[in-house]
């Protein structure tokens, strides 16, 4: 094709997954930095089809729209209504966009949503399993655990002592009151069993290498091109300071005490809980691409019946994020340019 459209990213993957078919390490393709799952899965693009991948990611985007439907009704929204909310995910030209352009991030919409929903529909095993493969598919999903972990205890003592719970409003006691119930720690359990077992098989396999690029990576990377980060100019400022290592650890102290205050505050809206939880790691993360928006766009329908805002202040707010969007890539093209 005469105009380039495929993601970078996509090109890195299929060559891991060239690597793989020929029983190499998906790590001998420089800047492979993902589970080697990712690799193994699309192995079909090597021996099928090169456009494998982008069908597989945009059959799981239909996949996280239809699960933003199931959830919506077993929180009693009606069909129809369901399904227009539904719609915000499915016809959204900038979720079509990263997925036809060959992003996996549709996966771990999926997986995220298949938490939630086996959550909501007390399938907790299910839940666990979900949980557990979307952290090992990419590390942000542990925020999830607690406020997952805290509606097992919720769900199953809803019925047995709600008037209980609504009599305490502190969130310590929101905390205690629901971390006592065998099945909590069963999910626990069965959650951190499937993550480190898949784990240690990456490792077996892969050794140090899958470690240091699936997980330690990431929560050393700085990487002052991707410009929507809100410390992007602090970072481009002090990375040749002896004290860069400090500002980028530090840097993760606002995502940890608003990650934990949410959990701990509307976990009893699970939906809500995660979509807030997303917002507000993105928001401090010290790398911030388009991509990372679609960690909480496919949360955003499952809020929307509640959300208070007329029409015209959403359009506001809509053309507001979409100019900064462009502005920030405009801006990031001029310094490359220089």
């Amino acid at each position: 094709m005469v105009v380039k459209y495929t993601d970078i990213d996509y090109e890195v993957f299929t060559d891991a997954a060239r690597h793989v078919s020929k029983g190499g390490s998906p790590y001998d393709r420089a800047t492979y930095r993902y589970t080697p799952l990712l690799a193994w899965i699309i192995v079909p693009n090597v021996t099928l089809h090169k456009a494998f991948g982008k069908l597989l990611f945009v059959f799981c985007d239909i996949v996280a729209g239809y699960l933003i439907h199931l959830i919506l009704k077993a929180r009693g929204i009606p069909e129809f209504t369901a399904v227009k909310y539904s719609w915000f995910w499915l016809l959204n030209p900038m979720i079509i966009t990263v997925s036809t352009r060959g992003n996996a991030e549709s996966i771990l919409a999926v997986l995220v949503l298949s938490s939630i929903y086996f959550m909501l529909k007390r399938r907790f095993t299910l839940s666990a399993v979900m949980l557990a493969l979307s952290v090992h598919f990419k590390i942000y999903p542990i925020i999830y655990a607690l406020p997952l972990f805290l509606n097992v205890g919720l769900l199953v003592k809803r019925q047995e002592r709600t008037s209980e719970i609504g009599k305490h409003e502190g969130m310590l006691w929101a905390i205690f009151s629901n971390i006592n119930h065998p099945n909590q720690f069963l999910y626990a359990f069965i959650a951190s069993s499937i993550f480190l077992g898949i784990n240690a098989t990456m490792y077996y396999i892969y050794g140090l290498e899958f470690l240091e690029h699936t997980y330690f990576y990431h929560v050393t990377r700085k990487d002052v091109k991707h410009n929507f980060s809100v410390y992007f100019y602090l970072l481009y400022l002090t990375m040749d300071t002896s004290f860069s290592w400090v500002i980028s650890l530090l840097a993760f102290l606002p995502q940890l005490v608003l990650v934990l205050v949410f959990a701990v505050k509307y976990y009893k809206d699970l939906p809500f809980c995660c979509f807030v939880q997303t917002f507000a790691f993105v928001i401090f993360n010290k790398v911030c691409t388009s991509q990372y928006f679609l960690w909480y766009l496919s949360l955003l329908p499952l809020i929307l019946p509640q959300v208070q805002i007329d029409l015209t202040k959403g359009f506001k707010m809509l053309f507001a994020w979409f100019a900064s969007q462009l502005l920030g890539g405009n801006q990031e093209d001029c310094r490359q340019n220089i």
